[in-house]
């Protein structure tokens, strides 16, 4: 699954190994040696410390091909487990993964809003309390937690630039404040660069070299991967197509450009068109007879979404315009970086996937740069809503169980080096 464990510069030989174990689900010794290349004495090595360590289980034999069938290797699925969190201002997603990143336990609370940022802190690390408790989990086999947001999440440059609702998150240490409140250590980043992420190290996107996780939740972004290889740009923000300018006379985005596609296409704007035509804003409840005039954008726009889907034909025509804003942003990107696959996926797509889908495909086929070469494949993510925490769990496992070389970078990726990760306690 994935980019070959030789093109990937892990930071150790035992890194290696064990992506390699991950990603195969089970392998023999001689399949290490053929897929790392490591001489049968290195393998050896690593593999029995990583038995010694329990991060790796014997699973049986292969079947015979005429010797002494080989025995198997597989991950110990609940030797380690990952937090995952989403913070959002619209609802707050929790996860904790197995070491092979399947979702053990996952809860949505309610979301930052406008709270202060110390008093979500400590909601957050009381509710990540009760997530691990909840499975009866070993604290001591909790690597620690990933926290992804909207825009770039960093220590350095703390959120921002953060959407409107958020600002006063900006320039909060985050990562300080919840690994004094939770005990644990805390890795940040960007939701969108997760979610794709995630996708990879589950598997979801077996084959792909160069692949993006177009992302719609409140707002509107992409992860890239490129060998399986985050790309962060220079200051974390690459793949942000939710700012590529897709009228240059349109209405004004937060960003302080034009006609952006999230100006034009994000869930707000599909709402306030909702909101704007009386019948749709009937069907879809968002009238205040309906009760829902000061509900969130994401419940908003998923009421809109299930009209449509009912067949309420003003509510479809919106958001079929939608899809085909989101789809030519696609294609901007998919020409870019010459992709091979994208994955649609965040809280919103969870609801109106089934509609953007066969939109984002069309546009493709028909126009992508190089499709003579090639085409683009586009799916649905199978964990759509909770694709963010699944994938800020996953940075966790990544960092200390498989980290790339320190100061590893796609070409380009000109952010300075960060010291190497821990190593994981045994």
């Amino acid at each position: 699954m994935g980019a070959p464990a030789r093109a990937i510069p892990h930071a150790s030989s035992r890194a290696a190994v064990l992506d390699v174990i991950r990603a195969a689900g089970t392998i023999s010794r001689v399949g290490l040696i053929q897929a790392t290349g490591f001489t049968g004495a290195t393998i050896s090595t690593v593999v029995r410390k990583l038995i010694e360590d329990g991060l790796v289980v014997e699973t049986g034999r292969a079947e015979s091909t005429g010797g002494k069938p080989r025995v198997l290797l597989q991950l110990n699925q609940s030797s380690r487990y990952a937090v995952g969190v989403h913070l959002d201002h619209s609802g707050i997603a929790y996860v904790l993964t197995d070491l092979g990143g399947s979702v053990v336990a996952r809860m949505t609370r309610a979301g930052a809003g406008t709270d202060d940022p110390p008093a979500v802190v400590e909601r957050m690390a009381a509710e990540v309390a009760t997530l691990i408790e909840g499975v009866g989990v070993d604290e001591e086999r909790v690597l620690g937690i990933g926290l992804v947001s909207p825009g770039p999440l960093t220590p350095a440059a703390g959120m921002g630039p953060a959407p409107p609702i958020m600002r006063h998150w900006e320039d909060f240490p985050l990562d300080q404040e919840v690994r004094r409140a939770t005990g644990l250590p805390v890795v940040l980043g960007n939701d969108a660069t997760a979610a794709a992420l995630g996708e990879y190290w589950s598997g979801a996107v077996s084959g792909s070299s160069t692949f993006a996780a177009v992302y719609v939740c409140t707002g509107i972004g992409s992860g890239i991967l490129i060998n399986g290889i985050p790309y962060h740009g220079s200051s974390g923000n690459a793949g942000e197509i939710g700012h590529i300018c897709l009228d240059p006379d349109g209405p004004e985005c937060w960003c302080g450009a034009r006609g952006c596609t999230e100006v034009l296409a994000g869930p707000a704007a599909v709402v306030a068109r909702a909101r704007a035509d009386t019948a749709v804003a009937r069907a879809a409840g968002l009238d205040e007879a309906g009760g829902r005039g000061h509900s969130s954008v994401a419940a908003d726009f998923a009421a809109v979404a299930r009209a449509a889907r009912r067949g309420e034909p003003g509510a479809r025509a919106i958001v079929d315009r939608a899809a085909r804003y989101l789809a030519v942003a696609t294609r901007t990107l998919a020409n870019v970086l010459d992709l091979d696959r994208v994955v649609l996926t965040g809280q919103s797509l969870a609801v109106a996937g089934s509609m953007y889908l066969p939109v984002v495909r069309e546009e493709l086929d028909r126009a992508f740069f190089s499709r003579a070469t090639h085409p683009v494949a586009v799916q649905i993510s199978t964990s759509a809503a909770t694709a963010p925490a699944i994938g800020a769990a996953t940075m966790v496992l990544q960092s200390e169980l498989v980290p790339l070389q320190p100061g590893t970078r796609i070409p380009g990726d000109t952010r300075p080096e960060r010291a190497a990760p821990r190593p994981v306690g045994t």
